[in-house]
């Protein structure tokens, strides 16, 4: 029997007949020849009709299929350099062909020209574009390849709540919701929290989820819903801490690079300065760092440069100083020690200046900014109390928080990652609402 055989195992099949179950990316008709882009969700594939192999009929309903039909298409398998495709190289000379189902009217993503806002309204149908695809492919890759450095590597996934009865980062950017009797809860805005918890029985442990952030960013960084890993160690510090980062960093790089080939010649990146990323990771202090950006500020002759890279010691960086940084270095930078003022209530101070806390930002190249944002967390009692109460935040919510420094406390460390940041790095797309299926911003939450 013929087998039903994915795009992305054709090469498997050279000079064999198989079937292909999928749909009508572009069709080009020329005299006796019909050329059928079809996609299959594995990959895309050129099916090739020819006028004196099919039944007039059937080959007339190929003539005008429309875009986006659904098709069964059977044929024998050939090896052709030429043939466009994800990952191309192969094409099918088509014997039979079922339609399933033609759509009566206008696709709404013609192949043209479409503005922003409405291939956002049409989300739903822009997934099936191939540099959607190809991004989307990507980051499934990049998923698969967390969870695996992170199992091998001694730590176990918890699964910490949606729902949270306080602020992990401050109360300003929270989504809060009524909770029964118990009155409001939060979205959260990270599981570290709960995961300080859990390295006290498991020693490594890592939660993968949504997280929510309700600050007003327009940026092409920002998102209000997105994806982040946060594994959390026991006896780590931050030397350590940065060290397990670019181990972690490295193998998803590997991964992709390696599986998904095809996915990012197609979106036409440049991999070879991927290609050079290995650890160690450069890193800076972010004292070093203010010096570097006067530097580049005090011999840059663009006016509006100077100005956005204008900052003082115990500010946060922006985008154009993490762009500016990180042109310097071909690998993801490890920027560290950061002002106590700009960073979260539950970090370490540096020893001998409390003004500094023990932090860390990897900031990838090319000007993608923070994918991964980390400390050593404050195992200290009073000194948590202390913190918490610098940033109003109710000590009863952080009873619970605050027993973990009573009972064995030990020195820890952990990070978060978010997926879609570095995603967009990996795939060097220029917006990150690109690197989610279903993008969530101050302005959207449809489709």
């Amino acid at each position: 029997m013929t087998q039903i055989v994915r795009v992305e195992e054709i090469h498997k099949y050279v000079d064999q007949e198989v079937i292909i179950q999928g749909w009508v990316y572009n069709r080009t008709h020329k005299g006796k020849l019909v050329f059928l882009l079809v996609r299959d969700g594995s990959g895309f594939l050129q099916c090739v009709a020819f006028k004196n192999d099919l039944e007039a009929e059937l080959f007339d309903q190929l003539t005008r299929v429309p875009q986006e039909s659904s098709v069964i298409i059977t044929g024998k398998v050939r090896a052709d350099q030429r043939a466009p495709g994800i990952p191309g190289g192969y094409e099918v000379g088509v014997t039979h062909a079922q339609i399933l189902q033609a759509p009566e009217e206008e696709y709404p993503l013609a192949l043209k020209e479409h503005g922003v806002e409405f291939v956002l309204d049409h989300r739903h149908l822009w997934l099936r574009m191939p540099s959607q695809w190809a991004i989307l492919r990507i980051r499934a890759t990049v998923i698969s390849a967390v969870r695996e450095w992170l199992d091998q590597n001694g730590f176990i996934n918890m699964d910490t709540p949606i729902l949270t009865p306080a602020a992990c980062e401050g109360t300003t950017t929270l989504f809060e919701t009524p909770y029964f009797d118990e009155g409001v809860a939060y979205l959260a805005q990270s599981g570290q929290l709960y995961n300080e918890a859990n390295i006290f029985s498991f020693g490594r442990v890592y939660c993968f989820g949504p997280t929510f952030r309700a600050e007003k960013s327009k940026t092409r960084r920002h998102l209000t819903e997105f994806w982040m890993v946060e594994p959390e160690a026991a006896f780590c510090d931050l030397d350590q801490l940065m060290e397990i980062e670019e181990q972690f960093v490295t193998h998803i790089l590997k991964r992709v690079l390696k599986e998904r080939k095809a996915e990012l010649a197609s979106l036409e990146r440049d991999t070879s300065v991927l290609e050079k990323i290995e650890p160690p990771f450069p890193r800076i202090s972010y004292d070093e760092a203010l010096e570097m950006l006067a530097d580049i500020r005090e011999k840059t002759e663009d006016s509006e440069l100077r100005e956005q890279l204008q900052i003082e010691w115990g500010m946060d960086f922006g985008s154009p100083h993490e762009t500016e940084l990180t042109g310097r270095f071909e690998k993801p930078v490890f920027v560290y020690g950061y002002p106590t003022q700009v960073k979260a209530f539950y970090m370490e101070p540096w020893p001998g200046r409390p003004e500094v806390c023990k932090s860390v930002d990897l900031l990838a190249p090319e000007g993608y900014g923070e994918i991964i944002g980390g400390s050593e967390r404050i195992s200290n009692l009073d000194l948590l109390r202390r913190r918490l109460h610098e940033h109003n935040l109710p000590e009863d919510a952080f009873r619970w928080y605050m027993d973990l420094r009573r009972f064995g406390s030990v020195p820890h460390s952990g990070f978060g990652m978010g997926i879609e940041r570095t995603v967009s790095w990996i795939t060097g797309i220029k917006h990150i609402r690109e690197a989610i299926p279903f993008p969530r911003t101050i302005k959207r939450v449809y489709p």
